[in-house]
């Protein structure tokens, strides 16, 4: 299945559900307790993504919000993963719920996990989201014990917050073998509206030149990947700002309400709601208008105002 710029879109993003059980402060620190907006069922996102399925997609990820909030969890990655053509169950998930599940997920059929960490230091991290950093290592540690690798760590970089810390995730990958991934702040919600809080990835790697570029782990991904020679891990750098990687999208990403969003810095979604009641047919041809229409890059760099915080739009 191609856009209208001949990208092939393989990569289904489901965020089901926008509720979470902390406050990153560049998420949605502002919105307080987070009502439960209509979610899908398990079995209306597993008709929606079997359509995907049989339009191209190979690869689907779970995000929020938080995805272990879902009681249903488990049915909804056995039911994806029974869906003929997919081929990797991913997700990510901040940890404060994955101690003890992991074999659990494993089983169901998730593939590898993405977990997020924006910081390496206990109170400093439940300053930032909230969170228990503890719980976080625990879920790294089973993560890669039951095999759900690559696990990548996500750390959202914010300036006078965590960009201090950069140089802590790179030794930490010396005995550790994750990928660390470093995110530049993407321009939602009112922390990331504020230019004085971005961190440009460039420069860091510029300032880094023990980093030494290796090879991706998939054609599509939007991280640029580097290792220090002998170290376990890897580091990798998604940098939406100063490396655009809009050209080599190959995603969309589901709402839990049952819109669809073709891409994370532009607005516009559609919804699916009207069609997933008419019929397959129906979804179908919805669903290919959508991705023909798929811009053909993000808007952040056009003055972006969101509609939407960070933890609304699957991100």
């Amino acid at each position: 299945m191609r856009d209208g710029f001949g990208r092939e879109i393989d990569y289904l993003r489901v965020s089901v559900t926008e509720r979470c059980n902390l406050r990153c402060t560049y998420c949605r620190a502002d919105e307080g307790d987070c009502p439960k907006a209509r979610e899908l069922t398990a079995e209306e996102f597993t008709r929606v993504v079997s359509v995907f399925a049989k339009l191209g997609v190979r690869k689907v990820r779970l995000t929020g919000g938080e995805p272990l909030l879902r009681k249903d969890i488990l049915q909804i990655v056995e039911n994806f993963a029974a869906i003929d053509g997919i081929k990797e169950i991913s997700m990510t998930t901040n940890a404060q719920r994955l101690n003890g599940r992991a074999t659990a997920l494993k089983q169901a059929g998730l593939s590898r996990i993405n977990i997020s960490i924006d910081s390496l230091r206990p109170e400093r991290f439940k300053a930032m989201c909230g969170g228990d950093l503890d719980l976080v290592f625990k879920g790294i540690e089973e993560s890669m014990a039951v095999g759900l690798t690559p696990v990548k760590l996500n750390v959202v970089l914010v300036n006078g917050k965590n960009h201090d810390e950069v140089d802590d995730f790179i030794e930490f990958t010396r005995t550790n073998p994750v990928d660390v991934r470093f995110i530049e702040l993407m321009p939602l919600g009112e922390l990331g509206q504020d230019n004085s809080m971005w961190v440009n990835n460039a420069e860091l790697i510029r300032a880094r030149p023990h980093l030494k570029p290796v090879t991706p782990r998939y054609p599509s991904q939007p991280s640029r990947d580097y290792q220090v020679e002998g170290y376990l891990g890897r580091v990798g750098f998604i940098s939406p700002h100063s490396q655009k990687f809009c050209s080599l999208c190959n995603r969309v990403r589901l709402m839990s309400d049952g819109n669809l969003r073709m891409c994370l810095g532009v607005n516009a979604e559609v919804s699916l709601l009207d069609a997933l009641h008419q019929g397959e047919d129906a979804l179908e041809m919805l669903i290919r208008e959508a991705i023909m229409n798929k811009p053909m890059q993000h808007e952040f760099n056009k003055k972006f105002v969101p509609n939407k915080n960070m933890s609304r739009i699957g991100g």
